[in-house]
């Protein structure tokens, strides 16, 4: 099991930046992914960013690249989410996900509320 613990959401104006952070207890894995995921009021859940454990690749939404930076700290088990230039359509509840690669084990967190208003 890995448990996983949301932070950092909030209000923001437009144009404004958040932090966000995960994190992950529990079980400790070799190779996995965990990442970020947003869900809008309506909306499927989708993908924001995520990093694999093996090398530290990212992959990120189009949506985002640019904008958005998703990092690790190892020594914490820590996931972040660098959100700058917020657009309203970034707004919704973000949620880490962690994936064990090969198992199909899959860990989410409660999620996190991204409100963008002026």
């Amino acid at each position: 099991q890995v448990q996983l613990v949301e932070s950092g959401g909030g209000l923001v104006q437009p144009g404004g930046s958040l932090r966000l952070s995960c994190e992950a207890s529990g079980n400790s894995f070799s190779y996995f992914y965990m990442g970020w995921y947003r869900q809008a009021a309506g909306k499927e859940r989708e993908l924001v960013a995520r990093i694999i454990s093996t090398d530290g690749s990212t992959e990120y939404a189009d949506s985002v690249k640019g904008r958005f930076t998703i990092s690790r700290d190892n020594a914490e088990r820590t996931l972040y989410l660098q959100m700058n230039r917020l657009k309203p359509e970034d707004a919704g509840t973000y949620f880490c996900n962690y994936v064990v690669i090969g198992t199909g084990w899959d860990y989410w967190g409660q999620g996190t509320q991204v409100t963008i208003a002026s």
